[in-house]
């Protein structure tokens, strides 16, 4: 029996979902299609009904990943205490929890070296997320230019990632956990 474009969209979905977890849990490299498509709970060849290859999945992951870290950060600055929510989004991104979930956490804190020598499309996808991420700290900036603003949510966007990034690397426990809070002493606003 033929499935309905809405059935069809809906396993699209699932795969794109279960391949942006599994690429941020393993890596992109040391994915292969079969576990992605038995984390979305298929059989490896549907694969080809839905996706082109493996570099079109990743794209369309990676995508994914990036609508999701903003809508995350979005969110947190919308039920922020502070006035314009960039403390909340620091508070949000710099925790044990995201720092721990790495299949749930931010795509460019866990994949962002494979994503530096991915393939010029999925480079172009990330970039638009990465300015969208950087517009939604700009916009919540107490600096009134724009150049400032965007400065500073560049800085604070790196800040961000580097510290999520190299928290997961660290062994030492305490070192790890000295990263997120020192990090998010330095970005807090006076």
């Amino acid at each position: 029996m033929k499935k309905s474009k809405a059935e069809t969209a809906e396993t699209r979905r699932r795969i794109i979902g279960a391949a942006a977890r599994e690429f941020r849990r393993r890596g992109i490299h040391a994915t292969g299609l079969a576990e992605v498509m038995a984390a979305a709970g298929l059989t490896h060849g549907g694969f080809y009904r839905h996706f082109q290859s493996k570099d079109q999945l990743v794209n369309e992951a990676s995508e994914a990943g990036m609508d999701s870290i903003v809508a995350k950060a979005e969110a947190a600055a919308a039920e922020g205490a502070d006035s314009g929510g960039l403390e909340a989004i620091v508070e949000n991104y710099l925790t044990l929890r995201h720092r721990d979930d790495r299949a749930g956490g931010c795509l460019l804190a866990g994949l962002g070296s494979e994503l530096a020598r991915a393939d010029a499309d999925t480079r172009a996808t990330v970039s638009e997320g990465i300015a969208k991420f950087a517009d939604v700290l700009a916009s919540r900036t107490r600096r009134r230019r724009s150049e400032a603003a965007k400065s500073d949510a560049l800085f604070m966007l790196s800040a961000l990632v580097g510290a999520v990034t190299l928290s997961r690397i660290a062994t030492d426990p305490a070192l790890s956990d000295a990263i997120l809070s020192e990090t998010k002493r330095h970005l807090e606003r006076p």
